[in-house]
């Protein structure tokens, strides 16, 4: 029997999917080859063509193979979103090695971790993190670091004026003199293209490991392979109905060490041989800058990043028409942040769903049909998906809140070294998400919230998803973040960090009278506290494990109210 869901898909998306044998390395020189002279990259200013970004692949391939990379090696991979990136990636790939991303602002204890878990011999980073890593390199199975610049390719007077803004910002960046150390300039100029012929590899051989955030508990390496990646860009590509080859602008605000921007913006840009403009690090006057410069068409994104454009002050000076299509993920998409957007761009802002062990996107609403506010919409082409009793495993029905279920050929193949943890939530090809969440009679799937994140309150399931909805809709709040705390007569009580909007007031009183008219009783914040930020991921999703941590020490800074 046909899935419920298939019957609502846009004309133009493919109910059969079986684009999944081609591997990255094919992908991108496929594209490179056909589209040599097309712009790939746009960076500050400076366009790269296909060709280019193909010349400095094939030069860090050789390299990397000089250094002693085989098939099978871990390359980590330790950079924001700059050319050197996107030449590393496919270069490490081109090797038939695997890449390890890492987040730059993982702790020294958290990059330790990865390195050594992953056995990484060779890592690309940047001169700014040089010192972090001396201090880990003798804890791990280092033996190679190429060392990246940011001001190597920006433009014209950028290039020599970046150096002394980092020194007088304090920023040290000394390269130590030794064989262990090579400057990423240094290996494209010297090594030869025609030895960066990428090597041989297979549809199922491992592309990444890559490590989820560790939100959630300790990190663990998702192994991801080439078809894995690859289906998961081309899946994305396909739910485009509209898409244009060659004419695409996607702009890379999301980090490309993380899953999403990975792949809805540098695998995607490649899959649309379009040019990809780089976002080192989210500022949103940056953002809305490029925009209008080089008229970008997709914008993927996080919910923080659309509600920073919706109440900048001076949006309305700045041309966003641009923009068509815009797929949010990682976090939940307020309706209000999706509707504000929406009429200052013209453009469409849908909300999705996706994880890291799933490459990571699994599903999404229509981008011009039939979508659903506050649902993230149907299993994208190839992707089967069910609710089920979190312990039993048990399909459940329509309307039933149970775990997340998802099989499709973007599911990872398990976690590295943790053979219990891949038992625990791979089961005959179906992963097992942790997430909560119910599928309406139409095949439209809700997140209701994490397991782990579930509050019980006097035996009552609480969803902090849905205390956190009704708590956006009140004109004064930007953000928030809800938690439980202990409460000795219900077990547990709902808490609320909340952040006001510039110039917007609101009393603890008022937010809790708003949420008494949108939630039961049970469900209302026993207690508001208004701070001045919350914390968050790199890109942007806020962070319920670390405002527990922050709150049980009294960390998270409170707005004082007069």
């Amino acid at each position: 029997m046909e899935p419920r869901w298939l019957e609502h898909y846009e004309l133009g998306v493919p109910k059969d999917f079986t684009d999944t044998d081609g591997t990255l390395n094919s992908m991108f020189s496929d594209t490179v080859a056909k589209y040599p002279d097309s712009r790939s990259v746009i960076f500050y200013g400076r366009e790269f063509t296909f060709a280019e970004m193909g010349d400095m692949t094939a030069r860090m391939t050789a390299t990397l193979r000089g250094l002693g990379v085989e098939k099978d090696d871990r390359v980590a991979l330790i950079l924001a979103n700059l050319p050197h990136y996107i030449a590393a990636h496919f270069g490490v790939l081109g090797a038939g090695a695997t890449v390890v991303p890492n987040n730059p602002l993982y702790t020294d204890k958290e990059l330790e971790f990865q390195l050594k878990d992953s056995g990484a011999k060779v890592v690309i980073t940047l001169d700014l993190l040089l010192p972090r890593l001396l201090r880990i390199w003798d804890n791990t199975d280092l033996e190679h670091c190429i060392v990246c610049k940011v001001n190597d390719f920006l433009p014209g007077l950028k290039k020599y004026l970046y150096p002394i803004k980092a020194k007088l910002e304090g920023h040290k960046r000394k390269v130590p003199a030794d064989d262990r150390f090579s400057l990423f300039t240094d290996c494209i100029a010297k090594a030869d293209p025609a030895e960066g012929t990428p090597a041989e590899v297979s549809s199922s051989d491992l592309a990444m490991l890559l490590y989820t955030g560790g939100t959630t508990g300790r990190s663990k390496g998702a192994m991801l392979t080439h078809s894995n990646l690859y289906s998961n860009a081309r899946q994305v590509s396909s739910w485009l109905v509209d898409l244009q080859t060659g004419k695409e602008v996607i702009l890379a605000a999301v980090p490309f060490f993380h899953s999403y921007g990975l792949t809805t913006c540098m695998h995607f840009s490649v899959v649309c041989a379009s040019p990809v403009v780089l976002i080192p690090k989210f500022d949103v006057t940056m953002v809305m800058q490029e925009i209008q410069k080089h008229k970008a068409t997709i914008f993927p994104g996080v919910p923080t990043m659309y509600t920073a454009i919706n109440v900048h002050p001076k949006v309305s000076k700045f041309d966003l028409s641009s923009i068509r299509a815009c797929l949010s993920g990682a976090a939940p998409l307020p309706v209000e942040v999706q509707k504000t957007f929406e009429e200052l761009t013209g453009g469409r802002l849908v909300e999705g769903f996706g994880l890291s062990e799933a490459s990571p996107v699994t599903h999404a609403n229509p981008v011009y049909g039939n979508r659903k506010i506050g649902m993230v919409g149907l299993p994208i082409p190839g992707t089967d998906c069910a609710i089920v009793d979190p312990h039993s495993r048990k399909e459940l029905g329509v309307g039933e809140v149970g775990e997340i279920a998802i099989k499709g050929p973007q599911v990872m193949q398990g976690y590295w070294n943790m053979p219990e943890e891949t038992a625990g939530q791979l089961q005959e090809g179906w992963l097992f998400t942790g997430d909560m969440g119910q599928v309406d009679d139409e095949g439209y799937f809700a997140i209701v919230d994490r397991l782990k994140d579930m509050i019980i309150s006097g035996g009552y399931n609480i969803y902090p998803r849905e205390v956190e909805e009704v708590l956006y809709e009140h004109p004064s709040v930007l953000e928030c973040g809800v938690i439980g705390m202990p409460d000795e007569y219900r077990g547990e009580a709902v808490k609320a960090y909340v952040v006001l909007k510039d110039g917007f007031e609101a009393t603890e009183d008022q937010l809790i009278e708003h949420c008494r008219e949108g939630l039961a009783k049970f469900k209302v914040p026993a207690k508001i506290i208004f701070a001045e930020d919350l914390p968050k991921s790199l890109i942007g999703k806020i962070l319920r494990k670390e405002i527990r941590k922050m709150d049980e020490v009294g960390a998270v800074k409170p707005v004082e109210k007069e």
